[in-house]
């Protein structure tokens, strides 16, 4: 579907880079717009609204100077969490709205007064589901995309194969859909297209880079990890999602009986959901160096450029 008017022609390949807690900040965030890929960030990986009003301006500033230099950055978005436990909310969405963040990922709820509030000054909101239920709620609710957080993805995910996921969905959504899980390249990224999505969401991946906020223990971590490193169990955060293994041997948690935690955890607890326990999807096996964010984004999309021509040369050769 075509995407909204704000994104239209500013992407040089169809990648969204995910807001990841305690990762994304403003040095990925630009670099990652500045290559031509669109850079988010959760609001609360600034732990007061006033700081993460300092983070909008910055970033704004630093890619109205790229515009001004005679490069073509990508927009950026924020993620906010529409959940009772957000004490922030309300303060961070007026920070929002009166810096006109582009795009706005909304997750763990839905409110009316949010949306409107945000497509009010013309920004995009796109809302993360995790099943079925959660997506027709979105599209009812009105918002302008749709993220499908799929099997395999790091962080809070589905259990839903991503061929399930977006089929369904866009039989109740005819707005843009963003796919999300276990994708680490821009051939995969290509693959996403083919499947139905109009963008990809990649998160793990980008952890291992070098503006990436991540403790270096993390990123080597993820490094060093294959698909069968990632545990799938609410007992982090109370939300479903997948953690790396070795994170919880780390913290003194036995993978193999882990008990769900009663309320959504924001890493307060003594065991620390995000900074101790640390997330990964499933595509941690295909990840080997620690790029710059520049380098990873010129790398994505490269190859999804030869994955665009390698599938027309072989429907040609399918036609001939």
């Amino acid at each position: 579907m075509p995407l909204p008017p704000t994104l239209t022609g500013r992407l040089k390949a169809p990648v969204v880079a995910a807001p990841m807690f305690l990762v994304s900040g403003p040095d990925l965030v630009v670099e990652t717009c500045r290559a031509g890929l669109l850079g988010t960030f959760p609001a609360l990986n600034q732990r007061t609204t006033e700081g993460y009003a300092d983070w909008l301006a910055e970033i704004g500033e630093r890619l109205a100077a790229s515009a001004a230099a005679g490069e073509a950055p990508a927009p950026f978005g924020v993620n906010l969490v529409v959940h009772r436990s957000n004490k922030r909310l309300e303060a961070d969405l007026a920070a929002t709205v009166a810096a006109e963040v582009p795009l706005v990922v909304t997750s763990l709820g839905l409110m009316p007064e949010v949306i409107q509030a945000i497509q009010g000054y013309g920004g995009v909101i796109f809302h993360d589901v995790i099943n079925l239920r959660h997506g027709a709620k979105a599209a009812a609710a009105g918002v302008d995309g749709i993220i499908a957080i799929c099997a395999g993805a790091g962080g809070h995910a589905g259990a839903l194969s991503p061929f399930a996921a977006l089929a369904e969905l866009r039989r109740l959504f005819d707005g843009p859909l963003i796919l999300g899980g276990v994708m680490s390249d821009g051939r995969q990224v290509a693959a996403a297209r083919l499947m139905g999505a109009d963008l990809a969401y990649l998160g793990t991946r980008i952890i291992a880079t070098r503006e990436s906020l991540a403790p270096e223990a993390q990123k080597r971590m993820i490094l060093e990890a294959h698909a069968d490193d990632i545990v799938y169990t609410p007992a982090v955060s109370s939300v479903a999602g997948n953690f790396l293994r070795p994170s919880m041997l780390a913290a003194g948690l036995d993978p193999d009986d882990l008990r769900p935690r009663p309320e959504i955890d924001f890493g307060t607890r003594e065991i620390k959901a995000w900074k101790q326990v640390w997330a990964a999807g499933q595509g941690v096996g295909s990840i080997d160096d620690l790029p710059s964010a520049a380098e990873l984004c010129e790398r994505l999309i490269r190859d999804y450029r030869t994955a665009l021509d390698d599938r027309a040369a072989l429907a040609a050769g399918l036609a001939g």
